[in-house]
């Protein structure tokens, strides 16, 4: 058993651990509550082109409600262990954030490998939405038509894309293909958009690949911080038999 006189000396270290550990947690807390909040908005704004990107794709909301759920609850139990100080408790902590960040290991592994996946995904998924399109409030025919009235586009790869449709035998291009608002080009071609969507969308996604990985990193490396921090306190309370009285 450690010495009165060395326990006094050590309870300073073990408070500051938990201070700190306390602080960590409260912002890994945080985090599953903006993931929860992402999932929710995706799940209700974004569920229409989710689709266009994979039919799986439309699970993505899920998979953040799911994950900032578990992150709350997470969070939850690691204040409760650290208020406590419970060595058994701060072990299982740092067990459970080992875990996910193995999770998150692999699903950034599985999304590098899978990334031509899903420039082809899109591109076969697009050019399907266009020959079923109609004005009618078909969801992905919605999609489509935020993605040109957005980024100035039409069509997959330019604007003759959509002469082979059958909404284009029939009615024209789409108003969404328009260069200016409100106008109404039928088959003018020189009224629309001739650049293609399908470019201009991987350029988008390929110019924040960088920021999320970057946030993906960061978010991994916070993780690794309360597992060091977990295990420190927990193997100080055990070594120094120390108490909350």
């Amino acid at each position: 058993m450690a010495s009165p006189s060395r326990r006094l000396q050590t309870k300073p270290v073990i408070t500051c651990f938990k201070s700190v550990l306390l602080i960590y947690t409260f912002i890994f807390w945080i985090t599953g509550v903006i993931l929860l909040a992402v999932g929710i908005w995706g799940k209700v704004s974004l569920e229409n082109y989710f689709s266009l990107l994979n039919e799986k794709a439309t699970n993505v909301p899920f998979v953040l409600i799911g994950t900032g759920t578990v992150i709350i609850l997470l969070g939850t139990f690691g204040c409760f262990a650290t208020c406590r100080a419970s060595a058994w408790m701060l072990k299982l902590y740092a067990m459970f954030l080992t875990l996910i960040f193995l999770v998150e290991l692999v699903a950034a592994i599985v999304g590098f490998v899978f990334r031509h996946e899903i420039k082809n995904s899109f591109k076969n998924n697009y050019e399907n939405a266009l020959k079923e399109y109609n004005s009618t409030g078909d969801y992905r025919s919605e999609a489509v038509d935020e993605i040109q009235s957005t980024l100035h586009c039409c069509g997959v790869t330019n604007y003759r894309d959509w002469k082979g449709t059958n909404y284009y035998s029939e009615t024209g291009f789409p108003k969404s293909c328009c260069k200016l608002e409100g106008c109404s080009p039928q088959r003018d071609a020189d009224k629309v958009n001739e650049e293609g969507c399908f470019i201009k969308v991987m350029t988008i996604i390929e110019s924040e690949m960088g920021v999320v990985a970057g946030i993906s990193f960061g978010v991994a490396c916070f993780q690794l911080i309360g597992i060091f921090l977990a295990y420190c306190l927990s193997r100080a309370i055990t070594n120094n038999q120390y108490e909350i009285v």
